[in-house]
C-alpha cells in the first residue's frame, strides 16, 4: 500500500516556485499587476466570469497552455469537485462525474448527465478529437444542474469548448510537436488564410501516438492502452457586414486505441501495484476502432445594437468499435467475459436564441428554441467462455427532444442598482424508442428471442431563480435555485423483456447554491466560493443481476442528498507570480434505495464517484522578457481523498496526489514569429493509483498512468 499524500504537499508544491522567483522580483519589468479577467457566455451571452451567478471555472487560452490542457480528460486535474474515468466497456469513453453526478454506463439508450458543447453543439456521445483539433479561445466548467439555459442531461453541471474563429485579413500558420517519454509523439499543425476581407479559413491536422504502459505477454496487439489517432478540421468565418457572422467547421477523427488493462485487486485497504505486463493468456488483443466527425453553422445576426439573434445547426455521426476482455487468465485459461461493441450514431440538432437587452441595460434577456434528433444501431456480444455461452444483443435507439427556454435578469433602479434578480424556465419533450433482440447461443445451438420494443415520451418544467447583490463594486453575492431533468430512456442490458420495454423513467435534481464572488487587493485576490446542497430524486439506479453479471436493471429507486462547498482563488501578489488555488468538499449519502418489490434496501448501496476532498494548486512565475524570450515556470499538485468507487460495498479509490511541472521558454523571435519550448512532467512522483474500481466476478481495476514526461515546441508566425 502506498503512502497517502497530506495537503502540507499541497503547500510545497505551491511554494516551490515562489521561492525559485523571489530573486528576480526586483527585475520584473510587467506593466499588468492583477489578476486576468476571464468573459464567459455560460449564460449565452458575454460577461465577466465575476458577473456571472454560477458556480464555473474557465480556463483562458493562456491558461490551457500554461497548464498543457489539451482534451477533456485533462480537466479533471485542474477542476475538483469533477472526476473523469475510462468506462470499463469502452476507454474511449470518458465517465464525467461532476459534483457526485455522473453517468453509469455508455449505452445508446442512455444519456450523460454532465454534458458537453462545442461551440454550442449538444454532443450526445462525446467520443473523438473535435475540441482537440481546433485552436481552443477557453473551455468553461459549470457545475451543478443548469437548468433553463442548458436543460436535459445536465444535472451534474456542463462544459463547454469555444474554439477560436479564424482571422480576417491574417495569414498565419502554427505548428505543435511533442515527444516525451513511453514513445509519445504529438503534432498538430494549423493554417489560417485571409480570403479577401471579409472571409477567412483555417485547416489542421492533429496526430497522437503513444506506447500504453501495461505490456501485452499474450497474443495481439503488443500493449494495452496504446494510442493511435488522428483528427481533421476545417473552419471558414464569413462577416460580409457588421451585423452579420457566419461560422462553418468541419472537423472528423479516427482513433485506433487498445484496450485498457483490467487486473483483479485485492480489497482496501490493499492497493495493488500497478503491473508492467498482463496475462499471458490474452488471446488476439485488438485496438478499437473508432470514427467520428460532424458539421456546425453559426450564423449570429444583429437586428440592432440591442437585439441579436443566432442559429446553431450541428450534424454529427459516430462509428464505434470497441473490444474488452474481461480477465484473462484467473479462472481459466480464457476470459470469464469478452464483450464488443460495434455502435453506429448520428445526431441533429438546431437551436435559435433571441438575445437582447432593455430599459437602458438594466432588463438582460435570452429566449430560444432546441431540436434535436439522434438515430443510433448498436451489435453488442458478450461471450462468456467458461460456459461456451454468446449473448448477442441487436439493438436501436431513435430519440427526438424539444424545448422552449427563456431567462431574464432585471437590475432594478432602486439599491444603486445592485440588486439583480433572474427567472428563467425551460419545457422540455422527449421522445425515446428503442429495440431489442437477444440471441442466446449455447454450445453452438442459437436461440433467438423474440425482439422487443420500447416507447415512452417525457416532458418536464425546468425554473431557475437567482438573487444577486453587488455589495461592492468588487464584491456580489448570489441565491440560486434550479431544477434540472435527465431524460428517461431503455436499458439494453435488461433482465427480461418487461424491464426493457417498460425503460426508466426521468431522474430529477433540485439544487440550492449560495455564492461569493469577489476581488480584493487592487484586483491581485479572486475569491470565488459557492455552498450547495442537491436532492436527487427518482435517481436512475443501475442493479446487477446475481446470476449473469453482464446483466442489469435500470430502476428509478433512488433518493439522495449531496452537500457540498467549493473555493477557487487566484492570487497575483506581484505581476510575475500567478497562484491558484481550487477545492471542492462533498458529503453525499443515499435517503432511500427501493428495490422491485418496494423495500428500502439502501444498507446494500454506498454512493460512490464522491470524495469527501479533492483540490488543485498550482504555483506559476513569468520572468522578464529578453532578448531570447521569456522563461516561465508552473507547478500543480492535485489531491484526491479515498472516495467509493462503485456502489458496491468494499470498493475504494484511495488516497493520491499527483505533481506535475512545466518549465517554458516562450515568444522566442524566428523571423517575425514565435517559437515556444516546455519541458514537461506528468505524476512526477510516479504515484501508483486507481482510475476506476468496480467488480466483475471479482474485484477489478483500471490504474493510473505513471511518470510520464516530455518537450512541447510550439512555432507560430
Amino acid at each position: 500500500m502506498h503512502s497517502s499524500p497530506s495537503l502540507m504537499n499541497l503547500t510545497l508544491a505551491a511554494a516551490l516556485t515562489t521561492v525559485v522567483a523571489l530573486p528576480a522580483v526586483a527585475q520584473n519589468q510587467h506593466t499588468s499587476a492583477g489578476v486576468e479577467e476571464v468573459i464567459v457566455t455560460a449564460q449565452k451571452r458575454e460577461e465577466s466570469l465575476q458577473d456571472t451567478p454560477i458556480s464555473i471555472l474557465a480556463f483562458s487560452t493562456k491558461a490551457l497552455e500554461n497548464r498543457g490542457i489539451k482534451a477533456v480528460t485533462d480537466l479533471q486535474t485542474d477542476v475538483p469537485g469533477l472526476i473523469i474515468n475510462e468506462h470499463p466497456n469502452s476507454a474511449s469513453t470518458g465517465r464525467l462525474i461532476m459534483r457526485g453526478i455522473g453517468q453509469a454506463n455508455d449505452q445508446i439508450t442512455y444519456d450523460p448527465k454532465v454534458s458537453i458543447y462545442v461551440d454550442g453543439v449538444y454532443m450526445a456521445r462525446f467520443q473523438g478529437l473535435s475540441a482537440e483539433t481546433a485552436d481552443l479561445e477557453r473551455i468553461e466548467v459549470l457545475r451543478g444542474p443548469q437548468g433553463a439555459l442548458y436543460g436535459r442531461n445536465s444535472t451534474g453541471g456542463a462544459i463547454n469548448f469555444i474554439t477560436k474563429a479564424p482571422q480576417l485579413g491574417s495569414f498565419n500558420f502554427r505548428q505543435d510537436l511533442t515527444v516525451g517519454n513511453r514513445d509519445r509523439k504529438y503534432s498538430r499543425t494549423r493554417l489560417n488564410i485571409p480570403l479577401g476581407d471579409t472571409a477567412a479559413a483555417e485547416l489542421s491536422y492533429l496526430r497522437l501516438t503513444e506506447d500504453g504502459y501495461i505490456n501485452n505477454i499474450g497474443s495481439g496487439a503488443d500493449r494495452f492502452g496504446d494510442k493511435d489517432r488522428r483528427g481533421w478540421r476545417a473552419a471558414l468565418l464569413w462577416q460580409p457586414n457588421d451585423r452579420l457572422d457566419l461560422r462553418y467547421s468541419f472537423d472528423r477523427s479516427e482513433i485506433e486505441d487498445t484496450p485498457v488493462w483490467m487486473g483483479q485487486v485485492p480489497l482496501y485497504p490493499v492497493t495493488a501495484h500497478r503491473p508492467k505486463t498482463g496475462s499471458a493468456s490474452v488471446k488476439d488483443l485488438i485496438p478499437n476502432d473508432i470514427t467520428g466527425q460532424g458539421h456546425n453553422l453559426t450564423a449570429t445576426f444583429d437586428i440592432n445594437d440591442s437585439l441579436q439573434l443566432k442559429s446553431i445547426t450541428g450534424y454529427r455521426e459516430l462509428d464505434n468499435f470497441t473490444y474488452m476482455p474481461y480477465h484473462p487468465g484467473v479462472l481459466g485459461p480464457d476470459p470469464v467475459l469478452v464483450n464488443i461493441i460495434d455502435t453506429h450514431q448520428r445526431q441533429f440538432s438546431q437551436e435559435l436564441q433571441l438575445i437582447g437587452t432593455a430599459l437602458d441595460s438594466r432588463l438582460q434577456y435570452v429566449g430560444g428554441l432546441f431540436y434535436f434528433d439522434e438515430s443510433a444501431t448498436s451489435y453488442d456480444i458478450n461471450q462468456i467462455p467458461m460456459s461456451n455461452m454468446y449473448i448477442d444483443r441487436d439493438t436501436s435507439a431513435d430519440n427526438t427532444a424539444y424545448a422552449v427556454y427563456g431567462q431574464a435578469t432585471y437590475t432594478p433602479a432602486a439599491f444603486s442598482q445592485r440588486l439583480h434578480l433572474t427567472v428563467g424556465a425551460r419545457y422540455s419533450w422527449d421522445e425515446r424508442k428503442a429495440t431489442r433482440q437477444v440471441t442466446t447461443t449455447v454450445s453452438g445451438a442459437a436461440t433467438p428471442a423474440p425482439r422487443e420494443f420500447g416507447d415512452r415520451d417525457f416532458s418536464e418544467f425546468s425554473p431557475n431563480g437567482v438573487i444577486a447583490y453587488d455589495l461592492t463594486d468588487d464584491m456580489n453575492v448570489y441565491l440560486k435555485a434550479t431544477k434540472g431533468y435527465q431524460t428517461g430512456g431503455f436499458n439494453l442490458t435488461a433482465t427480461t423483456p418487461q424491464r426493457f420495454s417498460a425503460g426508466f423513467k426521468p431522474e430529477f435534481a433540485e439544487s440550492y447554491e449560495l455564492g461569493l464572488k469577489s476581488t480584493w487587493l487592487d484586483n491581485r485576490l479572486r475569491v470565488n466560493a459557492a455552498l450547495f446542497t442537491t436532492d436527487r430524486k427518482d435517481m436512475q439506479v443501475s442493479v446487477m443481476d446475481p446470476v449473469t453479471p453482464s446483466l442489469t436493471d435500470m430502476l428509478n429507486a433512488g433518493k439522495a442528498t449531496v452537500n457540498g462547498a467549493e473555493v477557487d482563488i487566484t492570487a497575483r501578489p506581484i505581476p510575475a507570480l500567478n497562484l491558484s488555488l481550487s477545492y471542492a468538499w462533498l458529503d453525499a449519502h443515499f435517503d432511500s434505495i427501493r428495490n422491485s418489490v418496494g423495500d428500502d434496501v439502501k444498507s446494500q448501496f454506498v454512493y460512490d464517484q464522491a470524495p469527501r476532498h479533492k483540490a488543485s494548486a498550482t504555483a506559476g512565475y513569468e520572468w522578464p522578457h529578453t532578448s531570447f524570450g521569456t522563461p516561465t515556470a508552473s507547478v500543480t499538485y492535485n489531491y484526491l481523498h479515498k472516495m467509493v468507487a462503485s456502489y458496491q460495498r468494499g470498493l475504494y479509490i484511495d488516497t493520491y496526489g499527483l505533481l506535475d511541472a512545466r518549465l517554458s521558454l516562450t515568444d522566442i523571435p524566428v523571423n517575425g514569429g514565435n517559437l515556444r519550448f516546455s519541458l514537461w512532467g506528468k505524476n512526477l512522483t510516479d504515484e501508483n493509483y486507481y482510475t476506476f474500481h468496480f467488480s466483475y466476478i471479482v474485484p477489478t481495476a483500471m490504474f493510473g498512468a505513471p511518470r510520464s514526461y516530455g518537450l512541447d515546441v510550439s512555432l507560430d508566425f
